[in-house]
């Protein structure tokens, strides 16, 4: 362990616990460091954009070369990659189709998806678009949407008939997207394709706005209210941890 390293990056986790700045002497009596060494290694810091000082309280604070970094890793970061290994943990608890969708252009598109061992025929298939209105991961976006611009995407799309179950209502559509927001998990029983209940929970981005969504699919027979609600709190737990990994911050 190279020494000076080590003190500068404990020096910038002391300093990103004080909103308003700390002082170099207080930063001495935390480190019991002598009030020189820390002024060099805050100089260094400083020129390299990780601390920055007050000029008029003298006090240091982080810099906004922290922002930059972290908007670079943001951008780098594969989503679908980061989302896999949570995707296969779930897939060891749940034995049906799991599937991860982003938010595009008004509808979903599947960008993963991961088959129990159970034999299901569905429509999804990764690369394909999917309505909001009428799918448990579309809803759950919808759901999550500013009202103005949930009113637009229905105005715009319409809610056309894709089952019997079909919601189609614009009002009974927005009560029902108000319950899911509420309740934090979305479902549909056959809304878009006969025979097929899922159950999907959001995934946010660090502005923490809506990104993506996560859910399971199965056959109605087996996807009963039991099952769902068996199901429910590891899902939600599921789409809480990739939203982490996105940046995401719940406070």
């Amino acid at each position: 362990m190279i020494k000076s390293v080590d003190r500068a990056l404990t020096i910038i986790t002391l300093v990103s616990k004080h909103k308003e700045g700390v002082g170099v002497t207080e930063l001495a009596s935390d480190l019991e460091i002598n009030k020189s060494s820390i002024f060099r290694l805050l100089s260094t810091l400083v020129k390299h954009g990780f601390i920055e000082q007050n000029p008029e309280t003298k006090k240091y604070r982080l810099g906004y070369k922290y922002l930059e970094l972290g908007s670079m890793l943001l951008e780098s970061i594969d989503f679908r990659t980061q989302a896999k290994p949570f995707l296969e943990e779930l897939n060891s608890h749940i034995n049906e189709v799991i599937h991860l969708v982003v938010y595009d252009q008004g509808e979903v598109v599947y960008i993963e998806k991961i088959e129990g061992n159970e034999t299901l025929r569905t429509h999804s298939r990764v690369g394909r678009r999917a309505p909001l209105h009428c799918t448990s991961v579309g809803k759950v976006i919808l759901a999550h949407l500013p009202n103005d611009e949930i009113l637009e995407l229905i105005d715009k799309n319409g809610l056309p008939k894709h089952t019997e179950h079909t919601i189609t209502d614009k009002d009974v559509l927005l009560q029902e997207l108000k319950k899911i927001k509420d309740q934090g998990y979305g479902t549909e029983v056959e809304e878009n394709e006969s025979d097929i209940t899922c159950i999907a929970a959001p995934i946010f981005d660090n502005r923490k706005k809506i990104t993506a969504a996560v859910s399971i699919s199965g056959p109605s027979m087996r996807m009963s209210d039991e099952r769902l609600t068996e199901i429910k709190p590891i899902l939600i737990e599921i789409g809480k941890k990739i939203s982490s990994r996105l940046g995401y911050i719940d406070n």
